[in-house]
């Protein structure tokens, strides 16, 4: 939402007692499943937010999982699938299985890494199945800093270094999930592209854009484009293309998570490229048009935090 953003306005304080509502019953669901939470016989590494919307976790579990290969780990997966409902669970991705099923986060990962990836509404059961079923030897959860029946081993938060936490109110008054004093309790602090005391620079390096069909083509990274994203943070992903100096005919936020269907991009001439996020395409693969592509992202972090959290995973064993 918008004024989560924007200087608080008078009549935001009629929120104030539903933001408390979600303080106190955040604190006992905390108490409450952190005393029944149970050690998976693995390490378990979480990375979420505090705040609500897009902070750039994913790019950044892509880049935990390829360190952690390179290291000579065996890292998978786990997720709640988010947008996905799926006939069973824990859910195994394989090449087959489809964002309305799995969620499009998952099926995007699943996509780039090529690693163990589990889906299920309940993380402990997906944790489990990981450890129990597949050849890994490190679990990864993708956005589940609050899950606190899942035990943990170690934390790291990803902030949006430009819109921060907004203005600092819990939800709905604001867009934090936890208060800031969350972030005394984290390992580790990543600031998706500032540099900020006591937080880890992050720096996202857009690719070469490729087919959404899955053609082995390219789009020269100049001239006209429209473009679309369903993610949480949509102007982001149209301003580093304007970085990147395309010329942006036609812009479409949607909402995060949304269910594309072909009907969605009628609004768009068909002779002018269409760019969105890779998260995005994994959803419109099977009804692509020849000119639609996507935008692969790739994160960049300094040697030193690589160092540290090697360091702090050899202690866990």
């Amino acid at each position: 939402m918008k004024f989560w953003y924007q200087p608080l306005k008078w009549w935001g304080w009629f929120l104030y007692p539903f933001s408390l509502l979600l303080l106190g019953i955040s604190k006992l669901r905390r108490f409450y499943l952190q005393k029944s939470a149970r050690k998976n016989r693995l390490p378990v590494i979480v990375v979420g937010n505090i705040s609500v919307g897009g902070n750039g976790k994913t790019p950044f579990v892509i880049w935990l999982c390829e360190m952690l290969i390179s290291a000579g780990y065996k890292p998978g997966i786990i997720s709640r699938g988010y947008g996905g409902k799926s006939k069973h669970y824990p859910l195994l991705l394989n090449s087959e299985t489809e964002g309305s099923e799995a969620g499009d986060e998952p099926v995007m990962l699943f996509k780039r890494l090529g690693l163990p990836i589990v889906v299920d509404p309940k993380r402990v059961n997906a944790a489990n199945y990981l450890a129990e079923q597949c050849a890994v030897d490190i679990i990864i959860t993708d956005d589940g800093l609050q899950h606190y029946a899942l035990a943990r081993d170690i934390e790291i938060a990803v902030v949006d270094g430009k819109r921060r936490f907004g203005n600092q109110k819990l939800m709905p008054m604001g867009p934090l999930r936890e208060p800031l004093s969350r972030l005394k309790e984290v390992d580790f602090i990543i600031n998706n592209g500032e540099q900020v005391d006591n937080e880890i620079t992050m720096l996202l390096k857009p690719q070469v854009c490729k087919a959404v069909d899955g053609r082995a083509a390219c789009l020269p990274m100049l001239g006209k484009v429209n473009t679309c994203a369903a993610i949480g943070y949509p102007q982001r992903f149209f301003d580093s293309l304007k970085n990147q100096h395309y010329q942006l005919c036609k812009q479409v936020p949607f909402t995060d998570h949304h269910a594309f269907n072909a009907h969605d991009f009628e609004q768009f001439e068909t002779n002018i490229p269409l760019l969105m996020t890779e998260k995005d395409a994994v959803k419109c693969q099977t009804f692509a048009k020849p000119n639609w592509w996507y935008l692969p992202i790739d994160a960049q972090l300094p040697d030193t935090f690589q160092e540290q959290l090697l360091q702090k995973i050899k202690d866990l064993t």
